[in-house]
């Protein structure tokens, strides 16, 4: 699939800035996650087992999964069992029907957990084609600005600077800090 192509490091700054819809309710992605088959943080790093199986699959799918036995966490399959972590995005399609599935107007989108309860995305979305229904991805307009730095609440390769944001954003799961983000440029997202 053209639009998912490359592996996770080379997909996950391309996501910044597309427009992500289930069953029509979404926004513009903000905050993004890069892991490798061989990142000792990456869920295919001990290799395919029931729980990621989807991982192992063809890049463009959706990878599911719980986290901590309490929220939904969305992914991107990468090339080469890899994938990006969705943590954030802004609400821009069906606010009302977010907020009613959030029980709140507040940070409805920023969180992996937050965004996959917004956006009613669940285990039953595992392994799905992201190309047909219910998942709509639309290409960006312009090349955004990106900022980079380490990826958080994991405990293993924590350092690795595979997380990506929408410079400014109001809606990031966390701020970048102006000491640890850096502004990252490149003529191939």
């Amino acid at each position: 699939m053209g639009l998912f192509a490359g592996n996770a490091l080379e997909l996950a700054p391309r996501l910044i800035g597309m427009t992500l819809l289930v069953d029509g309710v979404g926004g513009t992605i903000v905050e993004v996650e890069a892991y490798l088959r061989d990142d000792a943080a990456s869920h295919s790093f001990r290799g395919q087992m029931k729980t990621n199986g989807s991982m192992f699959g063809a890049s463009g799918h959706a990878y599911v999964y719980r986290s901590y036995g309490l929220h939904w966490c969305f992914n991107v399959v990468a090339e080469e069992h890899g994938a990006v972590l969705v943590r954030a995005l802004a609400p821009e399609f069906g606010a009302e029907l977010m907020q009613a599935r959030r029980g709140t107007s507040i940070d409805l989108c920023s969180g992996p957990g937050r965004l996959t309860q917004a956006l009613g995305i669940s285990g039953v979305h595992d392994g799905l084609p992201l190309d047909r229904s219910p998942f709509e991805f639309r290409d960006r307009a312009e090349k955004p600005e990106i900022v980079v730095g380490p990826r958080i609440g994991i405990t293993k390769a924590r350092e690795q600077p595979w997380r990506f944001g929408l410079n400014g954003s109001p809606y990031l799961s966390r701020s970048f800090g102006k000491t640890s983000a850096q502004i990252f440029y490149s003529i191939t997202i």
